[in-house]
């Protein structure tokens, strides 16, 4: 009977504990389309920098933070995070994978402009420390003014 009693108990709480992992993994990452027609102000998201993956570019999560469709050649979109921590932009993409830093000595943001081929590319949000901390992802085709 004890026997009995020990594997009833155990079973479901295997179970809720198999459901939950199963979820988790099955949570989507975000997932926007991109194209000529961009409204004139940057889309802003937001998320949480840096992960448990350690890399050549940070601290990085294990999943992309956001996944982005280019559904048409682009001659020029911009990407720039914008962390209180030291940010950094991983972009894996039709093209190859980049890894793009902030300088500190300038106090740049981690950035990446020019022109984007279709395809879909998945961008993490890393962090050259061990911490996490909220970002902002700006997506724009308006070009910097000169300095």
């Amino acid at each position: 009977m004890m026997k009995t009693l020990r594997l009833l108990t155990v079973v479901p709480a295997a179970l809720v504990m198999s459901l939950a992992l199963t979820e988790a993994s099955l949570a989507e990452v975000p997932r926007l389309q991109v194209n000529s027609n961009l409204p004139s102000k940057p889309l802003v998201l937001s998320g949480t920098s840096g992960g448990t993956v350690s890399s050549n570019c940070g601290n990085i999560a294990d999943t992309p933070n956001q996944i982005i469709q280019v559904t048409e050649p682009l001659p020029y979109l911009r990407l720039t995070v914008d962390s209180p921590g030291q940010p950094t932009l991983l972009i894996d993409g039709p093209g190859g994978r980049f890894c793009v830093m902030a300088d500190n000595y300038s106090g740049s943001k981690p950035e990446l402009s020019g022109y984007w081929q279709p395809g879909e590319y998945s961008l993490r949000v890393g962090e050259l420390s061990q911490r996490q901390y909220s970002y902002t992802l700006s997506i724009s085709q308006q070009k910097k003014p000169m300095k």
